[in-house]
C-alpha cells in the first residue's frame, strides 16, 4: 500500500474515534513511519522491528500535573511495514490500524499495558461467542 493511503487510513481511525475522546486529545501528535527505530525498540524491549505495531512516546493524560506545559507534543508512530507484514489484504490493514490507534491512544490517556491487553483479550473473547451458532 502506499504512503499516501496507509496514511489516510490512520486520519480515518483517529476521525472514526467517538467525539469525547478525539476532543480529549491533547498535545500529541501522530505519525506513519516504515519502521521503528533501534531507539524505540530498545525503549519497549522489543528485538524484531516487524514485532512493534505502533508506539506512544509521551506524558500520559493522568501523570500530567499543575506544572505540565511548553513541552513538545507527545507522539504516536504508526508503524506502516510491520503492519503490512501481518495483514493480507488492504481491508486487514484498515482493521489493524484502527486497533493500533485505538491502542496507542488509550496509553495517551493512561491505561497501562497489561490492562489495554485484558480489554483486548475480553473484547476478542466476546466476539468469539458472539460469532458460535
Amino acid at each position: 500500500m502506499d504512503r499516501e493511503k496507509f496514511e489516510t487510513l490512520v486520519v480515518e481511525a483517529i476521525n472514526n474515534l467517538p467525539l469525547e475522546f478525539r476532543n480529549k486529545l491533547e498535545n500529541v501528535d501522530v505519525v506513519v513511519e516504515d519502521w521503528p527505530t533501534s531507539g524505540q525498540l530498545k525503549k519497549v524491549k522489543v528485538s524484531h522491528p516487524s514485532q512493534l505495531l505502533g508506539l506512544y512516546e509521551g506524558v500520559p493524560q493522568t501523570k500530567r500535573g499543575g506544572g505540565y506545559g511548553l513541552v513538545p507534543p507527545d507522539k504516536i508512530s504508526i508503524f506502516q511495514k510491520p503492519i503490512e507484514g501481518q495483514c493480507h489484504s488492504n481491508e486487514e490493514i484498515g482493521v489493524k490500524i484502527t486497533e493500533v490507534v485505538c491502542h496507542e491512544i488509550a496509553h495517551h490517556f493512561g491505561i497501562d499495558e497489561k490492562t489495554l491487553r485484558r480489554i483486548e483479550d475480553e473484547r476478542c473473547r466476546k466476539s468469539r461467542h458472539r460469532m458460535k451458532p
